[in-house]
């Protein structure tokens, strides 16, 4: 009988989660690549990568200090 209860339960967990993914709005693939291109052309000057760093501080990715064993 718990078996029973615990696979309806799933059931409509599944049921609600597929009626959340029914309702969402959803475009076409190349409307959405058309907006990655445009908000990439627009902050392309924030992109450090593209611009590089004001000062070697600032950059995250810079070698730590080295380790040296003597």
């Amino acid at each position: 009988m718990d078996m029973m209860i615990s696979n309806l339960q799933q059931q409509r967990q599944v049921t609600e989660q597929l009626r959340r993914e029914a309702a969402i709005q959803r475009i076409t693939v190349s409307q959405a690549v058309n907006d990655i291109i445009r908000f990439i052309i627009d902050h392309e000057q924030e992109d450090c990568l593209l611009v590089g760093f004001s000062s070697q501080k600032a950059n995250p990715f810079r070698e730590k200090s080295s380790c040296t064993l003597l």
